[in-house]
């Protein structure tokens, strides 16, 4: 595929951005993950909840893939600015140009994303809550917010390919995780039901305290673990930066726990919920990606000292590498 400059770049931002925006939704509507309903008791509310929650992550990682869709197709290496048609310049000037080159496509791509605030909110009017006559802009806030913690994260993604690696594995595993369990839903015979973000509806029967789920907070840090490795890894084959990798693990556990901790204040006191536990365990979900990414570059360390210290050994003269001892004189 040909590669583009910064116009094309740009305007692939924007599209991209607008239509994983527009295909996440349609996806949660037609399932059933996501609905706007106007029932006020539990599981309005919990409905209700949900929505607000794959609302911002869907915001969020629509102008994060936009933002590294367009990178990856520009005519500049990852993260770098096109070239210009004239080699040459000063390292100074090719750092502003990629800096201004990185906000620019995150800034274009949260023009994208916001078609997200459009698809949220002519729905929502169809809810019913307590405690506003105008929920269609609760969940259009949402929204706004979504796309602007998509813009830091989209940045940071541009600055590190493990990062913008991770991000799309755990959007992949979310949606994985949402679709297996509305088919779970229809073959068990419970019909669509809404899905929340990256947990797994395990019972009321496996509640520690009644707030912790037990298996629920297994699968999402065994998760986080898991891809926090398999993000990280392929960039230490390749030799790219360790703070990248390392910091990689975390990022696609912080755009679920972000969605959780806007959805906070209207999760407290409901017990059982699977919602509850997973705003309480997203924090240390995010640990768990951090570490699995830490251990990835930790053990890249170790093996090349231990490669350079052999290297070193048989570069050492004889008489170092065999030392003996000799008597001395008398």
């Amino acid at each position: 595929m040909a590669t583009r400059g910064w116009g094309g770049s740009i305007a692939l931002a924007v599209g991209v951005a607008a239509g994983m925006a527009a295909a996440q939704l349609g996806v949660v509507y037609g399932l059933g993950v996501m609905a706007w309903t106007g029932a006020t008791d539990p599981a309005g509310e919990s409905a209700w909840l949900a929505s607000l929650a794959w609302t911002t992550w869907i915001a969020a990682t629509s102008t994060v893939i936009g933002a590294v869709v367009a990178d990856r197709l520009s005519a500049g290496g990852p993260g770098s600015a096109p070239p210009r048609r004239r080699p040459g310049g000063s390292i100074a000037a090719g750092a502003v140009a990629t800096t201004a080159w990185r906000l620019v496509i995150a800034l274009t791509a949260a023009i994208g994303g916001l078609l997200t605030v459009a698809l949220v909110a002519v729905p929502a009017r169809a809810a019913h809550r307590p405690e506003t006559y105008a929920p269609q802009m609760i969940a259009g806030g949402y929204a706004v917010v979504g796309v602007a913690v998509g813009v830091l994260i989209a940045v940071a993604a541009l600055s590190a390919r493990p990062i913008a690696g991770n991000v799309v594995l755990t959007t992949g595993y979310v949606w994985a995780l949402a679709v297996a369990s509305v088919v779970f839903g229809v073959a068990t015979h419970h019909g669509l039901s809404t899905a929340q973000l990256g947990v797994w509806r395990f019972g009321s029967g496996h509640f520690l305290r009644q707030t912790f789920s037990v298996p629920g907070a297994a699968l999402m840090m065994g998760a986080a673990l898991v891809l926090g490795l398999l993000a990280a890894w392929p960039a230490v084959r390749r030799g790219e930066g360790r703070v990248g990798a390392a910091v990689s693990g975390a990022v696609g556990p912080f755009l679920v726990a972000a969605a959780y901790f806007l959805a906070a204040p209207r999760l407290v006191g409901v017990q059982p919920d699977e919602q509850l536990s997973a705003y309480l365990i997203a924090p240390y979900a995010l640990i768990a990606g951090l570490l699995g990414s830490v251990l990835v570059v930790a053990l890249a360390v170790q093996r090349e000292q231990r490669a350079a210290n052999r290297a070193a050994a048989l570069l050492a003269p004889p008489a170092c590498r065999h030392r003996r001892w000799s008597p001395g004189p008398g």
